[in-house]
């Protein structure tokens, strides 16, 4: 028996979950994509920088392997070939993917820019669909500055994702996420690479600590990075030069391009909103409750245009909340741990309490170095640590941060903890693996009930 009749703007993490979930749940399910399949994680986000990460990752080895003893003379790299295998091994396998599973959980697909007509009927191409329930999940889109209008050679994160060369030199305008990911990825495969951040530092999410040994590993790929720094303009006449204002002196840095990555915007000004009674806050996010209902409480949304975190995975899981809401199973959307993780390198992961947000009082933090891990020695990659933070009296995990070889793995079994409310005692007796690097969250724990083996 079908419970409801649902229309889903957005095939993005948010988007496609939903629908899934939301069929197997018995319902009627049409999503409607105004760009490609996937959205902008499996085609230009997500999963294309890791593709191209992984690339550059290959090409840096190469040129820095003399300590296992192999040494490279002479090798060619082909990054069209790359780029064609991002492309078409990577995203294209996903995004293909996604359509078998709306073919097999009898998920409908419309192409084409929807916009609502009024609570109950949306329109794409002058067609209107009726719907019970409905999911914005139409995601974020790159900050375009006025001072900085994009061109031929400013560019995007799209742009910097499908380049048919790799720049020799390259200014990064923003040291968040997005910025030091690719700044990563280019400086890997040969670029000279400048990141202009306005803070004072990099990757203001992450704990100091972190971003320190972030910082060492991008001055040994030659990556200049300027701080408390701000773009005034950029000239494109076929190479750029880039405008810096630092220390109340003006800087001009030439480059082959420039890559503006200075945040995300919400995708909500082309779907007829205000026009139906959603309210819109005036940055552009939908106004919701608990339950990711908005002030049209049939319409829900989801992803990054929703207060909090632009993260894939909190979209998914918003999605799969609401779908059970949707199918009668009413439920608050909840966040007791959400990973955040940053492909740079060292990889940086953080999931729940951080050093700038412990209190002291009641919370203890216990840091591992990996030094002293024996597979990060095997893997000559030895920078970096592992840290929990617990409860004093209860012992209670309610923090961790991971830098180094595979944070973004090991960070799930940190989110685990915190969930489940596990305790250092809890992780120190779980049996873990030999020799993996996932010990050293063993060992941490260890190191946190004052009994540490192997410091």
């Amino acid at each position: 028996m079908i419970k409801n009749k649902v229309s889903i703007i957005g095939s993005g993490p948010g988007g496609y979950v939903a629908a899934i979930r939301l069929a197997q749940l018995g319902n009627d399910v049409t999503v409607f994509e105004k760009n490609d399949i996937g959205g902008c994680c499996l085609n230009v986000g997500c999963i294309p920088s890791k593709a191209l990460l992984e690339v550059a990752d290959h090409v840096y080895f190469l040129n820095n392997n003399h300590n296992f003893g192999v040494k490279v003379n002479d090798y060619t790299f082909d990054f069209k070939q790359a780029q064609n295998w991002k492309n078409r091994e990577v995203v294209n396998t996903l995004t293909s993917g996604i359509a078998m599973l709306f073919k097999k959980n009898q998920v409908k697909f419309v192409q084409g820019e929807a916009k609502f007509i009024n609570t109950k009927q949306i329109e794409v191409d002058g067609k209107s669909y009726n719907f019970d329930d409905a999911i914005i999940a139409t995601g974020s889109r790159p900050i375009e500055l006025k001072t900085i209008p994009f061109s031929e050679n400013v560019i995007d994160s799209t742009g910097a994702l499908n380049l048919e060369a790799v720049p020799k030199e390259l200014v990064v305008v923003g040291g968040g996420y997005i910025g030091c990911e690719l700044a990563s990825a280019y400086a890997r495969l040969g670029s000279k690479v400048t990141i202009v951040e306005a803070a004072d530092r990099i990757l203001i999410n992450f704990d100091q600590d972190m971003v320190d040994l972030v910082v060492q590993e991008f001055k040994k790929q030659n990556v200049t990075i300027m701080t408390n720094a701000s773009l005034d303009k950029v000239e494109d006449k076929g190479s750029c030069t880039s405008y810096v204002k630092i220390n109340g002196k003006v800087e001009e840095l030439k480059s082959d391009k420039v890559l503006v990555a200075v945040g995300r915007k919400p995708n909500t000004d082309n779907l007829n909103l205000n026009k139906i009674g959603v309210e819109v806050l005036s940055n552009g996010m939908v106004k919701i409750n608990d339950y990711h209902q908005t002030t049209i409480k049939n319409i829900y949304a989801i992803g990054d245009i929703v207060e909090g975190l632009a993260l894939a995975h909190k979209a998914s899981f918003e999605a799969k909340t609401v779908a059970d809401t949707i199918s009668g199973k009413k439920t608050k959307v909840e966040y007791l741990a959400i990973p955040a993780v940053c492909f740079v390198s060292p990889e940086c992961a953080s999931v729940g309490v951080n050093l700038a947000t412990m209190d002291k009082k009641i919370h203890a933090a216990s840091n591992f170095p990996l030094q002293a891990n024996g597979r990060s020695i095997s893997l000559n990659n030895t920078d970096g640590f592992v840290r929990l933070i617990s409860e004093k009296e209860s012992k209670v995990v309610v923090g961790a941060q991971i830098v180094g070889n595979y944070a973004s793995e090991l960070i799930t079994q940190c989110a685990l903890a915190i969930e489940c409310e596990l305790t250092l005692d809890d992780i120190s007796l779980t049996i873990h693996p030999h020799p993996t690097v996932s010990e050293s969250i063993m060992d941490v724990s260890e190191l946190g009930l004052g009994l540490p083996i192997h410091l």
